[in-house]
């Protein structure tokens, strides 16, 4: 049996062109296809939405793509993104005061995107939606602090519109973010951190809270790298991702708070754990329960200490040079053989 939303879908898709003038008014038609810079209503060219065709399968009516974005969908998808809704019964709601038809109360959809807000279905969704960060304003903010090399498969992406609201009482705005997938051990992807980005690329967005994480974070992380006998733990992505710069062989997991930290789940087969610490009593507090958590678990933890206030401080402060005499100082004679050096060949024919 077709469910509602379906239903929805195919009555948008025989309309097409009535839902396309209506929400992406800066838009025109051309040929079969109506074409607008994005889902937000900008205007250019490179979405484009199918006006005609069967009512499923390829080349279907109300099927959407951006080429810029990567993102796509049908047009229950693309009210949704331009009404900055993320709950279905608010889409479905809005596409039948498009219709004209009346509201009704709709059953539980299972298996039907948009998920329930700040699900792990809801971060899969954004992160699948989002674009490498290369030649975006992402990468033009982390190479405003000294992060300039980002390896292919890091798990960063980039959403030209992400919807940010600061309370649930005030209206939806939409900014340029970095995205990182927040995933278990075993890779499966349980949430999303997003830092929303000054159009620029120069700093964060002028708003109240630029850093949000949604799903589920506790005892998982962003990781870099996939972790066997030796691994990096830390608070933030960027006190990562400088880390990374003279160690990029060596895995690490950003578990992005103080208390998301102490509560990491650890690699079964992890024998030695340098703990990246922030420089404040929640920083202290979190890398000291940690280190005790690895140690019954039969883990040799070390400390890595900033000079700073954390350790994107000491790439900005110090450079490269700096930061790698620092960690030197600081770790394992065994991994500065392993992962130092290696880095430092790699920093000198430029990869």
């Amino acid at each position: 049996m077709s469910s509602p939303a379906a239903d929805l879908a195919r009555r948008l898709a025989r309309n097409a062109e009535a839902v396309c003038r209506h929400y992406l008014s800066n838009g025109r038609r051309e040929g079969r296809y109506w074409l607008v810079g994005d889902v937000a209503n900008t205007q250019g060219r490179s979405l484009f939405v199918r006006l005609s065709g069967p009512d499923h399968g390829k080349g279907a009516a109300g099927k959407w793509a951006d080429a810029a974005s990567g993102q796509h969908g049908d047009l229950l998808d693309l009210i949704g993104l331009n009404r900055g809704l993320d709950r279905l019964r608010d889409i479905l709601d809005e596409a039948r005061a498009f219709l004209a038809l009346p509201p009704a109360p709709l059953p539980p959809l299972q298996g039907r995107l948009p998920a329930p807000r700040g699900s792990p279905e809801s971060a899969r969704r954004l992160y699948a939606m989002s674009r490498p960060i290369g030649g975006t304003v992402a990468q033009a903010y982390l190479h405003g602090r000294r992060i300039t090399t980002v390896p292919h498969g890091d798990p960063l992406r980039f959403q030209p519109c992400c919807y940010y609201r600061p309370d649930e009482d005030s209206p939806t705005e939409t900014w340029p973010a970095l995205i990182a997938a927040v995933t278990d051990l075993g890779g499966t992807i349980t949430g999303a951190h997003r830092t929303w980005l000054d159009p620029s690329g120069h700093d964060k967005a002028p708003i109240a809270s630029p850093r949000r994480a949604m799903g589920h974070l506790r005892g998982h992380g962003v990781r870099f790298g996939v972790a066997h006998d030796v691994m990096v733990a830390g608070e933030g992505i960027e006190t990562m991702l400088s880390l990374r710069m003279i160690l990029p062989t060596l895995p690490m997991v950003a578990a992005l708070s103080a208390n998301h930290l102490a509560a990491l789940l650890l690699p079964p087969t992890l024998r030695r754990l340098y703990v990246a610490r922030d420089t404040d009593p929640a920083g202290d507090a979190a890398t000291a329960s940690l280190c005790t958590r690895a140690e019954a678990a039969g883990i040799e933890p070390f400390v890595l200490s900033p000079c700073f206030d954390d350790f994107n401080d000491d790439l900005r402060h110090l450079g490269i040079e700096g930061l790698r005499a620092s960690a030197r100082r600081q770790l394992a004679p065994p991994d500065v053989v392993r992962f130092l050096a290696l880095a430092r060949e790699g920093m000198s024919t430029g990869t």
